[in-house]
């Protein structure tokens, strides 16, 4: 399946239009606009217009306007420029203001460089935040209380993981009203060819672009500066740019840049606000189609229609993102997140939003070139992305489930807990149940129409049993008999026991599993005295520290993967022919893909929340080669590394997963 990119708040591709004037400044107009020869007068040329078609497109008036590398330079500017103004008015015996305001959802770059120059030229100004409301607009209330302190306030025009626009007229208006003199920058990144600019007619003191949020490439920027607004260049040198901003020009990225602002300014290239607005209504009726429950984390009615995020019950970020690129959509999470853990976005934080949507925010955004065909595609796909997850239980479904056995890891926040299913007699067991993935646990045992027989746990609990009522209520099943078991339980043809080990209950699933708790595998010694455990036994702890799970002869074997990169995996296997190919991506993942994975490749499905279960049966062939492999190559990773730390000698990774196959073009490597 081709690609289909909707992550363009992030990045977007670059126009051909502006490929082909890059092209062109690089192969013909290569002069230096700073020379006085034809060549260089014909660069000045070129530059100077795509000036003036910004300058219109933008409304600069007598206000100037130049080019720099991009928002990040031009906020640093910006603020440089403010702050050193403000010490100057100050030195000479001038009152100023004490704060420094932003925006709570401003992007990180305004409060850092805020800190930054207020530190280095010594203003020592409170960085305040200023809040916004439940919409996640300014809360002019709050601003009209700070104002008369503020020195400068930075907003944006819109807001970059939400797409919400700021209410810049309103915030204009408590400014004139209460004769504020503070300097004002707006962030205007994601306005560019969203929004109507007339930047001369507002009170704004800077405003900061980025071509490559609009189809331009990287590198390539401007900065607008209100006629009147103090200015101190944040490069000096040669004197480019009239002295605003000294290094030469970056001609392929103007020229480049031009044949942007030339596609705005055609009114045939990119779409209409209407044309956006209905592809939005398209994206969300799939959406809400695929995942019920879904919350939209933004106001449609004060959002750009290129934005949407979104959070969906019982799903977190890492796990929507790894799906929709099973499926080759391109999203991206609305918080930064780890393999361990996803920190909540600050943005949805500073909108007060329930904490689970902040931690598994989704963003979806496309740009103003994106056609009808490719949301079609996008919608399909988005919907197959939701019966991926029924036919792996987790969402409602009414299809017939396929009998899914064996142990299942889950974790959330460093916690882990453990589902035992047996399929031959429809039973389960939980072991340690986190309250986060209650709505998980209950959608499982109901899709699989699996008979709850207990929940354990192997230390009391820190919520005092809270998790476990919440599985029970949800699942709707009386409490009596399901809160633990009384030394012995049948699943199917295996017994589950329950060992007392000091404060610890340690359960032990034959002697194949031993469900330990935050015991230290030192601490099982008697087990091993009394025949209870061996030294094969696999250990699944209740603490995610990202191993696992571990044996009780775990050793001082090297817990690092050995990698593999793709262009050495065919050699690989053609050397190692017993080699097994190891997928720890999880069900729902391969659910939404089409196709296989690997060409002419025989491959296993082993998900990370499955691999304790298959340990021991790759321990007893340690020196057979295999290779795990998921999207990223941060699952594999952890893979591997754990049968390397449990004795196996020949554990590999694929170091990039799939995405670094795929960008390379390895001839193994099918679409997905």
């Amino acid at each position: 399946m081709k690609e289909i990119y909707l992550d363009s708040n992030a990045t977007t591709c670059v126009l051909p239009a502006a490929v082909a004037a890059a092209r062109q400044a690089m192969e013909q107009g290569y002069g230096n606009p700073s020379s006085t020869h034809a060549t260089g007068l014909q660069a000045k040329a070129m530059m100077d217009g795509v000036r003036r078609r910004a300058s219109g497109l933008l409304g600069v008036g007598d206000g100037r306007l130049m080019f720099n590398s991009g928002a990040t330079e031009g906020i640093q500017t910006a603020v440089l420029s403010a702050l050193c103004a403000l010490r100057e008015r100050r030195d000479a015996g001038k009152r100023i203001g004490s704060l420094l305001l932003y925006g709570a959802t401003e992007h990180k770059a305004v409060p850092e460089s805020l800190a930054h120059w207020n530190r280095l030229l010594g203003l020592n100004l409170e960085v305040r935040k200023l809040p916004v409301d439940a919409q996640g607009r300014h809360d002019l209330q709050a601003l009209d209380a700070l104002i008369g302190d503020a020195a400068m306030l930075c907003t944006m025009a819109a807001n970059n993981e939400t797409g919400v626009v700021s209410d810049l007229s309103a915030i204009a208006q408590l400014l004139q009203e209460r004769g504020a003199d503070a300097y004002w920058m707006v962030d205007c990144v994601q306005a560019l060819g969203k929004l109507k600019l007339n930047l001369a007619a507002t009170r704004i003191d800077y405003a900061p672009f980025s071509g490559h949020k609009l189809y331009a490439p990287k590198g390539i920027g401007m900065l607008y500066v209100r006629a009147g607004a103090p200015f101190t260049p944040l490069m000096m040198g040669g004197g480019q740019e009239a002295g605003l901003r000294s290094g030469t020009e970056n001609m392929a990225g103007i020229a480049a840049l031009g044949a942007v602002l030339a596609a705005l300014d055609d009114g045939k290239t990119f779409r209409s606000h209407a044309d956006l607005a209905s592809f939005r209504e398209q994206l969300v009726a799939s959406l809400e189609q695929a995942f019920p429950g879904i919350v939209f984390n933004m106001p449609f009615d004060l959002s750009l229609p290129t934005t949407l995020n979104f959070s969906v019950p019982g799903l977190s970020s890492k796990e929507l993102l790894d799906l929709f690129d099973a499926a080759r959509v391109r999203v991206s999470s609305g918080s930064a997140c780890s393999a361990a853990k996803a920190l909540p976005s600050y943005v949805l934080e500073a909108m007060h939003v329930p904490q689970w949507r902040a931690s598994s925010a989704i963003r979806l955004s496309f740009g103003p070139l994106i056609d009808a065909a490719t949301v079609s595609a996008a919608c399909a796909r988005i919907e197959r992305c939701g019966e991926a997850l029924r036919s792996s239980c987790l969402l409602p479904s009414a299809l017939a489930p396929s009998p899914q056995d064996g142990i299942i890891q889950l974790s959330v926040d460093g916690q882990c807990t453990w589902l035992l299913s047996d399929a031959a007699s429809a039973s389960c067991v939980v072991i340690d149940p986190a309250a986060a993935l209650v709505p998980r646990l209950a959608a499982f045992i109901r899709c699989q129409h699996l008979a709850l027989r207990a929940i354990v746990h192997t230390t009391a609990p820190a919520d005092h049993g809270a998790a476990r009522l919440a599985l029970l209520q949800e699942l709707q099943i009386e409490q009596v008999g399901h809160v633990d078991i009384d030394g012995e339980l049948a699943l199917g043809q295996q017994r589950l026991r329950r060992i007392e080990c000091g404060a610890t209950h340690v359960y032990l699933l034959e002697q194949r599993f031993a469900f330990i708790g935050n015991l230290a595998p030192a601490a099982l010694t008697p087990l091993l005295d009394a025949a209870l455990l061996t030294q094969d036994t696999v250990l699944c702890a209740s603490g995610d520290d990202g191993s696992i799970c571990g044996t009780v002869r775990e050793g001082e074997a090297a817990a690092s993967a050995l990698q593999l990169d793709a262009a050495g995996l065919p050699a690989f296997l053609r050397q190692h022919p017993d080699a097994i190919l190891v997928d720890v991506r999880e069900a729902y993942e391969h659910a939404a893909c089409a196709g296989t994975v690997f060409e002419g490749c025989e491959v296993r499905s082993v998900p990370l929340s499955r691999l304790a279960g298959q340990v021991a049966a790759w321990l007893q062939q340690p020196q057979r080669p295999l290779v795990f492999f998921c999207r990223s190559g941060n699952r594999s990773a952890r893979a591997a590394a754990c049968l390397r730390r449990l004795g196996h000698g020949a554990a590999w990774q694929l170091d990039g997963g799939m995405a670094m196959a795929e960008a390379t073009r390895h001839p193994l490597a099918i679409a997905a």
